[in-house]
């Protein structure tokens, strides 16, 4: 709003090894890097998260440009059963809640006497959060305590759901995660929370939302790789291969195919 950018975000991007930095932002930023200015350069690809008009503009330009995928309002959801630990789960919720009135923040538990723990803890740590406004806002629009029959009901939940950040404190979280199909990022254990996956455990937090991560996975340094694919046939490669190729191409009735195949081997 003062016409400056961060200090921090600066060093960040410096250390980084980013050797260009574009003041601009918002739905205008994505058009400027989709098409060109006469100051902004044409990109290949645009990745990153934004508000709604961000998004929005993302997915107005892919195929002008390519992009990781569109991205809402972040979310959370946590996998527990009686042995976890209810003030460390609440933290969680709340840490996420803070970030923004339409963040999502699920707890999701087979054990009754643990939800109810939890409930007490986000309460209580609530009224004296810097952000309670925030995150009073964000758990009555999205902040869910999700009581299951039996576990195998709340794994089916999660994998449902698919969060962008999923977090288990279970007794054997390890066997937990091999019941995992969709979440973004997953944080196993009491002593890993979401935070760390922000700020220093090495993860990145582009991650997909609102049942993306059932489709594609958060944004890495693949998301930056093209992986074309080789082949190289020998002649008597191709005599084999034939035998395959050529019923395939006669019967979709592309004989140009065929002539390409055959030509070779009669010579």
């Amino acid at each position: 709003k003062d016409g400056k950018i961060g200090d921090a975000i600066l060093v960040a991007a410096h250390l980084a090894g980013a050797d260009e930095i574009y003041k601009v932002g918002g739905a205008q930023a994505i058009g400027a890097m989709a098409y060109s200015t006469e100051s902004i350069p044409k990109v290949e690809k645009i990745v990153g998260p934004g508000n709604i008009f961000v998004t929005a503009a993302k997915k107005l330009v892919y195929g002008e440009v390519d992009i990781e995928f569109p991205a809402g309002p972040s979310e959370v959801l946590i996998l527990a059963d009686k042995t976890a630990n209810a003030e460390y789960i609440a933290t969680d919720i709340l840490s996420q809640a803070e970030h923004d009135p339409k963040a999502s923040c699920f707890f999701v538990t087979d054990d009754e006497n643990l939800a109810e723990d939890v409930l007490e803890f986000v309460d209580k740590k609530t009224e004296d959060a810097p952000r309670a406004e925030i995150i009073k806002e964000a758990l009555s629009n999205s902040g869910k305590i999700i009581l299951t029959r039996n576990f195998e009901d709340a794994v089916y939940v999660t994998n449902e759901y698919a969060p962008e950040h999923l977090v288990i404190m279970t007794k054997d979280d390890e066997s937990t995660l091999s019941q995992i199909n969709n979440a973004g990022s997953i944080f196993l254990g009491k002593y890993s929370p979401v935070a760390c996956g922000d700020y220093g455990s090495g993860t990145n937090h582009v991650l997909p939302t609102g049942g993306g991560a059932k489709m594609y996975s958060g944004l890495s340094t693949e998301s930056f790789i093209k992986k074309p694919t080789v082949q190289k046939i020998t002649q008597e490669g191709l005599e084999k291969i034939s035998t395959t190729c050529i019923p395939i191409a006669e019967y979709e009735g592309l004989f140009g195919h065929v002539d390409s195949i055959k030509t070779r081997l009669n010579k």
